[in-house]
């Protein structure tokens, strides 16, 4: 047995302990302190207060959540208000709380869904979720956490037509196992949880009762799986819909016996591999928000579908910042980045765009010149053009912004 499964097997019963909400939060895990890592999910109550939940210190074994609220809309936030941190094991290894997000269900409860596991991710996690049934007083009242099931939750329930609530969760392959910085990535035996090793993949859990308990019902598993962080939307005529991440962009699968079974993943988009997002709007359309880039992360686009995932047309460029691939600290500590703009074209690659675009007007400039007699001066038309392209240099927005990895 190597070091990374005794941590795993001895510990086991640790991940299955309920971890505590602690409030108030200490300040060396305000984001102005700790490292923030990225935003997990935000949700909206029925009297309009925004719960929005994150992930602190890192994105890797020591993991925590953090939860705060706004009342303004969004234009001003709350410092901390809860945060999840499971803790260590004796031996000094941290308890992750590893991706999650917040949900508000239609009789107005707050979930604060997350998952808990040794290290970044011990080969079986589990899906925990906290309810607070009152979000929207100004002390709001949380339940003990209870766990769902194995894996991990990234995105909210869907409410399905038939009343049933179904929670995307998936149980990630096993060369993503890794407990201790020290070793590498599914550097365990092959029998650590070997009786999982069927249900890995994007997996779709159901509660029947609102919320009180939950059934794992079918799966489907991606040929080049990639965290999966699977989504579940439902058609008018009651087909599942299942869209997941793999290494090479999104894939799809359908259900028409309420998730039972799933046909095979088949390829929507070749993209980045990276978290996207989508949801039925009131409209009836569907929103579909993703990068539209082959290779990195870039180009944040919102795409519409009237025909309910059948065919997407895009919307607006969101964001077309080019995502910086982090580092870890020694520490364990993310390192910031600056984030990347868009290469800039060179000088003669942007006279060669604004040619193309005004082809035609430039040819008439070079034709006058070619009429007009030599003489020394420069020609009249000649500076017009530099000085358009100099005029779209300086409109070049300066990003400087700073995110995590």
């Amino acid at each position: 047995m190597n070091e990374q499964t005794r941590i795993c097997l001895e510990n086991a019963d640790l991940a299955l302990r309920p971890p505590e909400l602690i409030t108030p939060v200490p300040r060396e895990y305000y984001p102005e302190i700790d490292d923030y890592t990225m935003s997990s999910g935000i949700a909206r109550t029925p009297g309009g207060r925004f719960y929005l939940s994150w992930f602190g210190r890192d994105d890797g074994p020591d993991t925590v959540m953090l939860l705060a609220r706004s009342d303004d809309e969004g234009k001003s936030w709350s410092e901390p208000e809860y945060l999840i941190d499971p803790g260590f094991t004796p031996d000094g290894h941290h308890l992750s709380a590893l991706v999650g997000t917040v949900w508000c269900d239609p009789a107005g409860r707050l979930w604060w869904f997350f998952s808990v596991s040794i290290g970044y991710y011990d080969g079986r996690a589990g899906v925990w979720a906290a309810v607070c049934g009152n979000p929207d007083d100004e002390h709001p009242a949380w339940g003990k956490p209870f766990r769902l099931w194995h894996g991990c939750a990234l995105n909210k329930p869907t409410v399905l037509s038939t009343g049933e609530w179904a929670l995307p969760v998936s149980l990630w392959r096993r060369e993503q196992i890794w407990v201790d910085r020290r070793f590498p990535w599914n550097d365990v035996d092959p029998s650590l949880y070997a009786e999982l090793d069927p249900l890995r993949g994007a997996n779709l859990l159901v509660s029947t009762d609102n919320g009180r308990n939950w059934e794992l019902r079918g799966r489907q598993r991606s040929v080049d799986p990639c965290f999966d962080e699977n989504i579940c939307l439902e058609r008018r005529n009651g087909t599942l819909v299942m869209y997941a991440r793999d290494q090479h962009g999104i894939v799809s699968s359908h259900s028409a016996d309420g998730g039972w079974s799933w046909t095979p993943f088949r390829r929507e988009w070749r993209t980045a591999s990276a978290r996207f997002f989508t949801t039925r709007l009131p409209s009836g359309n569907w929103l579909m928000v993703r990068h539209n880039t082959a290779g990195e992360r870039s180009h944040l686009t919102a795409f519409l579908s009237s025909d309910e995932g059948k065919s997407w047309r895009g919307g607006p460029l969101l964001d077309e910042r080019h995502f910086v691939p982090g580092r870890i600290r020694p520490s364990g500590r993310p390192h910031l980045h600056p984030v990347r703009p868009a290469p800039r074209p060179r000088r003669n690659s942007a006279r060669r765009l604004y040619r193309s675009r005004c082809g035609s007007r430039v040819r008439r400039l070079r034709q006058s010149r070619a009429e007009t007699p030599a003489h020394p001066e420069r020609n009249p038309a000649e500076p017009e053009v530099t000085d358009r392209i100099a005029e779209e240099r300086r409109a070049r927005p300066a990003i400087t912004r700073f995110r995590t990895a």
